[in-house]
C-alpha cells in the first residue's frame, strides 16, 4: 500500500462534507440497489503502445472497471467511456471494437462518454453494477477466524510485463495475462449470492499483499497464509506472486459456513484472518520481504 495514495485519499475525504461512500473500490448506493466505480488509465503510466494494440487496450480498459464491480459482488450493467489524446479514426475504431467485445462478453451496455484532445491517450470509464439479490462486499467486513480464499492466478501479469519490457515478442501465458486478463465473473456471482454474512472481497489489481493490507487496515485484522497454497502459474517468481499487480483475481475473506455453500472449484483457501494487524506468510511477517507493488503514483 502506498503512502502517497493514502495521503491523497485522506485529503479528499477531509475536503468533502460527506465522505461516507468512500472506502471501497465501488460505492454502494443501497437506496438504488446500484454500485458505481470509475477508473483512469494514462498512456505511459498504465499502458504502453509498444506492448498493446488499441483493440486490446479497449478490452483491458473495460475489464479493469468490470473487475471492480465483480469485487463488490455486483453484476456489471452499464458503462460510460471517455477518451482524450491525439486520437485518430483507426485508433477509435479498434479501441471501441475491443470495448464492444468485452462489453458483449460480460453483458455490459455502453451508454455514453466523451472525447477530447490531449498530449497522451487517457481513458476514463465509469461503470454501474446491479446489486439486487446480491450480498455486497466491503473491505471493513473481515473478521477474526474468517477464511482467506483466492480465485485466479497471482503474479502472472507482472511476470508478463517484465517479459514485454525485455522485448520478448512471442505470446505466452504470462504476456497474455498482462494484455488480456481473465476476470472471475462466476466466482463473484456465486459468493455474492450464497454468502449470508458480511464478507470482504477485493481484486488483485494492485497485488495480493496490497489487497490484504487494505482489508487489514479497514477491518482491523491480520492474516496468516501459506505461500504454496496461493494459486499461481508454475515459473512465477515469489515476489511477483505476492506483490505483482494487474491480475484481477479475487481476494476473498469470508465466514467458513458461507465458504462451504459456495460451489466454485477455483476458489482456494490459503489462510485465515487473525487478531492484530500482521500479515504472516509461512509464519514470517511479509513486511520483511522485498516489495515490488504495482503503484499508481511515483
Amino acid at each position: 500500500m502506498q503512502n502517497t495514495e493514502l495521503k491523497f485519499i485522506e485529503i479528499i475525504k477531509n475536503s468533502l462534507s460527506d465522505s461516507s461512500y468512500l472506502g471501497d473500490d465501488c460505492a454502494y448506493l443501497k437506496d438504488l440497489n446500484l454500485s458505481v466505480s470509475s477508473d483512469l488509465l494514462i498512456e505511459g503510466v498504465h499502458f504502453d503502445f509498444k506492448f498493446i494494440t488499441p483493440y486490446f487496450l479497449g478490452k483491458k480498459a473495460l475489464k479493469v472497471n468490470i473487475s471492480d464491480i465483480l469485487a463488490s459482488g455486483s453484476k456489471p450493467l452499464y458503462a460510460t467511456v471517455s477518451l482524450s489524446g491525439k486520437l485518430s479514426k483507426n485508433f477509435i475504431k479498434e479501441f471501441y471494437c475491443g470495448i464492444n467485445d468485452c462489453a458483449d462478453e460480460f453483458g455490459v451496455k455502453i451508454i455514453g462518454g466523451d472525447l477530447s484532445t490531449g498530449e497522451k491517450i487517457g481513458i476514463s470509464i465509469c461503470i454501474i453494477g446491479d446489486c439486487r439479490g446480491r450480498n455486497i462486499s466491503s473491505r471493513k467486513n473481515a473478521k477474526e477466524g474468517y477464511l482467506l480464499a483466492l480465485c485466479g492466478n497471482f503474479g502472472a501479469s507482472a511476470q508478463g510485463l517484465k517479459m514485454l519490457l525485455n522485448n520478448q515478442k512471442e505470446e505466452n501465458e504470462f504476456t497474455k495475462a498482462h494484455i488480456d486478463p481473465i476476470l472471475q465473473f462466476e466466482c463473484s456471482k456465486e459468493i455474492s449470492e450464497k454468502c449470508k454474512k458480511p464478507y470482504a472481497m477485493m481484486d488483485s489489481s494492485d497485488g495480493l499483499i496490497n489487497a490484504l493490507e487494505w482489508i487489514s487496515m479497514s477491518s482491523k485484522v491480520g492474516f496468516e497464509l501459506e505461500f504454496d497454497k496461493i494459486p499461481y502459474i508454475v515459473g512465477t517468481k515469489r515476489e511477483e506472486v505476492l506483490f505483482g499487480g494487474e491480475d484481477y483475481s479475487l481476494v476473498c475473506v469470508l465466514d467458513e459456513t458461507d465458504f462451504k455453500n459456495v460451489n466454485i472449484r477455483g476458489l482456494k483457501v490459503v489462510g485465515r484472518a487473525t487478531l492484530g494487524r500482521n500479515i504472516l506468510i509461512d509464519g514470517k511477517e511479509v513486511k520483511n520481504e522485498k516489495k515490488e507493488e504495482f503503484l499508481h503514483f511515483d
